[in-house]
């Protein structure tokens, strides 16, 4: 099948892309950028997705019809179908799977026009006036946290926000870890919040609210968690190497992706603890920066808080707290080490104007470490 580089910065030529791709005859669609990409690929690939995320290197990931309309039709079946809201890249797999969910549901979704403010995000969410039979059509959309974050403190201040915020049906929030916090003061507002966990390997969000989609299975092996199920990858394009060593078959035949994440199943329900390889040594000691950092985001003024690590003349590195609002130091050194440990204790506090991002709306965390090591020197 034929490979096509399509420019994801217009949702309107991607969305079109997109329709030929995953609902059509083709071709399949290459998004990201990569210079060496084939020029065909496997029959049934729709999208291939290049992506470095926020710390490791670039990879294109290989996605079929099959795994992204599974995604698509199991999203529909835990939250309902309606009529969709594109506030997010296309670039990336969230951004994606908001047209395709709209695509396998026979409407097109509204698309936020420009940058993205509190102001734009109601403007859009007003346009969206579907009925079906003479009752208005269910509306949905998928937001990063940082997105809603600046919604709900625009909707503090501002009923009309919070009235867009509230005549969701369901607001899908994942990219990265949502601080409890947050999610309240949404809830407060009249949000309807679903947490979900997912990478561009498993179509997107898997696992809402802890719960696996129907079909996707969850497990852990050696402490890292594993997904299955219809939605995952076919792998990594050009890369035979890493799609063995991250797509592993088990003796029954089951194919499991293994995510990098630490975390635990219990009675069916996935708890996600952090990153594997996001792991300091400060004085000898191993410390996970995502759990010092979900503690962080629970210390008022940290909510949108970023955790790196940073060069200590002692302790060789410590856990440093980027941020741009007011929040406690000691407060937060008491609640890590309360939570955690005394070794995990946030060193200092990096005041920056605005947290840097990928297009992804995550957290540049390479930029970040690189800003704490230069200011360290």
């Amino acid at each position: 099948m034929r490979l096509e580089q399509v420019d994801s910065e217009d949702p309107r030529d991607l969305l079109r892309a997109l329709r030929g791709a995953v609902l059509g005859a083709g071709p399949a669609i290459a998004l990201g950028s990569a210079a060496d990409l084939p020029g065909e690929v496997p029959a049934g690939t729709a999208v291939v997705l290049t992506t470095s995320g926020s710390t490791g290197t670039p990879k294109s990931v290989a996605l079929s019809r099959s795994a992204l309309t599974s995604s698509a039709m199991a999203t529909a079946a835990r939250i309902g179908e309606g009529h969709w809201l594109l506030p997010l890249s296309g670039g990336y797999i969230a951004g994606v799977q908001v047209m395709v969910r709209a695509l396998v549901a026979g409407r097109d979704p509204a698309i936020l026009a420009g940058r993205f403010t509190a102001d734009t995000f109601a403007h859009a969410a007003s346009g969206m006036r579907s009925f079906a039979d003479g009752a208005p059509v269910p509306r949905f959309t998928s937001l990063v946290p940082a997105q809603l974050q600046t919604l709900v403190d625009a909707a503090e201040r501002d009923q009309g926000i919070a009235r867009a915020l509230a005549a969701f049906e369901a607001i899908l929030v994942g990219g990265q870890r949502l601080p409890d916090v947050l999610r309240d003061r949404a809830v407060v507002l009249g949000a309807r919040v679903v947490r979900t966990y997912g990478s561009t390997e498993t179509s997107g969000g898997c696992v809402y609210d802890g719960v696996p989609l129907d079909g996707v299975a969850a497990s852990v092996a050696g402490g890292e968690l594993r997904i299955a199920g219809p939605t995952l990858a076919d792998g990594y394009l050009g890369d035979p190497e890493r799609t063995r060593a991250t797509f592993v078959t088990d003796s029954d035949g089951s194919r499991w992706y293994r995510t990098g994440d630490s975390g635990s199943v219990v009675d069916g329900v996935v708890s996600v603890t952090g990153r594997i390889d996001n792991v300091i040594i400060s004085g000898g000691v191993n410390v996970s920066l995502d759990r010092v950092e979900r503690v962080v985001r629970e210390v008022p003024g940290f909510e949108g808080a970023v955790v790196v690590g940073g060069p200590h003349e002692r302790w060789g590195q410590t856990p440093v707290i980027v941020a741009t609002s007011t929040g406690s130091l000691d407060e937060a050194r008491a609640a890590v080490a309360r939570a955690i440990g005394a070794p995990a204790r946030p060193d200092r506090v990096v005041r920056v104007e605005e947290i840097p991002r990928l297009a992804s709306g995550k957290p540049d965390r390479r930029a970040l470490t690189g800003l704490v090591e230069r200011g360290s020197l």
